[in-house]
């Protein structure tokens, strides 16, 4: 899916847009036990309701392709004959109504996934009537019907009681400990909206933390292996780069990878191409041999993201470089710089000593006290 068609469906999460008539789910304590099943009807509710719910589904949508949100690829075997695609098949085409394929994606997800307080289960199927764009903006005939679901897997937090100001009588009062409902930490869409056309043989993978995968889930719902999570990636990568680089693993050659990653970023931005900027192995090569690196460091780099990575591994450049930050950092020190003025900032060796040398043009400030150079 391309940011414009996950934006044409997000905007499906919207009271006066949304053809989800009820969401399902269950709820499950910490150790593992349904202890509730939920039928939440959305049209018969009040307005602010019906957008709170939605909004919580629409989180599972949330984040950035490539780095929150990854594709999860069904092979043509699978789709064929496998126990997980007919599963999500059996969800979708009951509308979520088949008992023994809810009780039946329960158990798989409760199976896969531990953690420390309770959590919810939601799903919602929405039907999205498709009409054609005309060159002129306006909606010409329709050209499919889209049905898909939508999960997100919810912590449930306990909130302790507070004290309440009530205007009717002047006083406080004491609200009762509640079971509050967090942002999602997982979920899917399934199948994906590709070309606004319906795609079996693709889901949409949402995790919220750049630190997690859930293997075990994707295992158990897909049968297939989650990705390297974003912060994994980055860590990853820099070793590629250190390992295969090494005495040549420079201030100056990580600044001028990180500008034109960077720039390559901003340059996609303001193209509008649709399709996810990814990096390959090629990619990062041609920046490396652009910054004078040799032919033997290249493939020793290439080597280690093969084996990192896996051969012929497209990586989003958001999961390898902030373009909002960067940092040089010793054990004792460390120093944030804005990206765009990392040319202030040099290494030398003075001596037997190395020294991080930052050029100041304008004032200095320690602790937010204004200070003078001493001659």
């Amino acid at each position: 899916m391309t940011e414009k068609e996950l934006r044409e469906i997000k905007r499906r999460f919207r009271p006066e847009k949304s053809n989800i008539p009820r969401i399902v789910g269950c709820f499950v304590n910490a150790s593992k036990q349904i202890v509730a099943r939920i039928s939440q009807p959305i049209a018969m509710q009040d307005e602010d309701l019906t957008e709170k719910l939605l909004k919580v589904m629409k989180k599972a949508l949330s984040g950035s392709l490539g780095t929150n949100l990854t594709d999860i690829a069904f092979s043509t075997k699978q789709v064929s004959d496998s126990e997980e695609h007919k599963l999500l098949m059996r969800l979708r085409g009951s509308a979520l109504g088949d008992t023994d394929a809810l009780e039946s994606f329960y158990a798989k997800v409760i199976d896969s996934l531990s953690f420390d307080s309770s959590y919810v289960i939601l799903l919602a199927n929405d039907v999205y009537d498709v009409f054609k764009r005309n060159s002129d903006g306006s909606e010409g005939d329709s050209t499919e019907v889209f049905s898909y679901i939508v999960c997100a897997i919810c912590p449930v937090k306990d909130s302790p009681e507070a004290l309440f100001f009530r205007e009717s009588d002047s006083l406080f009062h004491t609200t009762v400990a509640n079971a509050l409902l967090s942002s999602p930490e997982l979920g899917f869409m399934f199948p994906c909206f590709d070309d606004r056309r319906t795609n079996i043989y693709n889901a949409l993978y949402y995790v919220r933390s750049v630190s997690e995968s859930y293997p075990d889930f994707t295992q158990n719902i897909f049968a297939s292996e989650s990705k390297m999570p974003p912060r994994a990636q980055k860590a990853t990568f820099n070793e590629c780069l250190v390992g295969a680089l090494e005495e040549e693993c420079s201030y100056e050659l990580v600044r001028s990878v990180h500008r034109q990653v960077a720039e390559m970023i901003e340059a996609h931005k303001e193209s509008h191409e649709p399709e996810p900027l990814v990096i390959s192995k090629s990619t990062v090569k041609t920046i490396l041999a652009g910054c004078g690196v040799g032919e033997e460091r290249l493939e020793a780099v290439g080597a280690a993201m093969d084996e990192s990575f896996g051969k012929d591994a497209e990586l989003s450049p958001k999961n390898i470089v902030s373009t909002k930050r960067f940092e040089v950092s010793t054990p004792e020190v460390s120093i944030k710089v804005d990206p765009e003025h990392t040319n202030l900032v040099s290494t030398q060796i003075i001596g037997d000593a190395k020294y991080i040398v930052i050029r100041v043009d304008g004032s200095v400030e320690v602790n937010g006290i204004a200070i003078n150079f001493e001659e």
